[in-house]
């Protein structure tokens, strides 16, 4: 009952922050390779059943996001706090408040872009929170074998399928979408066999080929938002860019 309860000031808490992320805005440009970004908005540090991978990285202004994307993060986190609350999320890294390059990534530039730390499950099989910290890079240096599992914890493939859905219902409520995911390609068939599995395999656009670092401890999420193409810098517009210029 308590957990119930626990749930629903949940999503009227996350409910609320999302509509007072939404009041200004943001703007997008150029493409999650090469963008910027205007009005960014930072991911909560933490909430009832989720939490970000470092509090160092959210100081330092490593979690900011598109509006839009924003209000979808916040508001699936809410439906799974109720639909399962002793599910524990971590979320990752994002993007600068004003986007552009943000190392080592390669992407992230422009908003849309969000990696989420793969829920785990210890040998009890409860839900525990990914440890991330200095040691191992906070969590981006851990590597789960060809089992899923990195010393006593086991990826919960049932939480990321619930966790896909959830995004995915809540993008489209906020009039955008899921544009790629990226994940270890070995572990996709496992999301095919979970309860969400047939959702996954005909509604989740897995990146192909392969990634150029493991995507094993992370999944990688681009949204579909609509952003403007980037301006171009003045001093291009002024001394022309052309096979015609001087």
């Amino acid at each position: 009952m308590r957990n119930h309860a626990a749930a629903f000031l949940s999503v009227a808490l996350l409910s609320g922050w999302s509509n007072r992320a939404g009041a200004t805005e943001s703007v997008c440009y150029g493409t999650s390779s090469n963008g910027r970004l205007e009005n960014g908005v930072q991911i909560p540090e933490s909430g009832p059943n989720f939490s970000a991978y470092s509090s160092l990285g959210v100081a330092m202004g490593r979690t900011y996001v598109h509006s839009k994307v924003a209000q979808v993060i916040t508001s699936a986190y809410a439906s799974l706090a109720a639909s399962d609350p002793d599910k524990k999320y971590v979320y990752g890294e994002s993007g600068w408040r004003g986007g552009g390059r943000i190392r080592p990534h390669r992407t992230h530039q422009n908003g849309i872009a969000v990696d989420f730390m793969v829920p785990v499950l210890d040998t009890k099989g409860n839900s525990v929170r990914l440890p991330t910290g200095m040691l191992n890079k906070f969590g981006y240096g851990i590597e789960f074998d060809a089992n899923a599992r990195y010393e006593n914890l086991t990826i919960d493939f049932e939480a990321i399928a619930d966790h896909l859905y959830a995004l995915d219902e809540a993008a489209k409520h906020s009039g955008i979408g899921i544009s790629r995911v990226i994940f270890e390609n070995a572990f996709i068939s496992r999301l095919y066999t979970t309860k969400r599995g047939a959702f996954v395999k005909e509604s989740i656009p897995f990146m192909q080929g392969e990634p150029w670092i493991r995507h094993d401890e992370h999944y990688h999420v681009d949204f579909s938002v609509p952003c403007r193409p980037m301006p171009v810098p003045p001093t291009l517009r002024s001394s022309g860019t052309g096979f015609g210029s001087r």
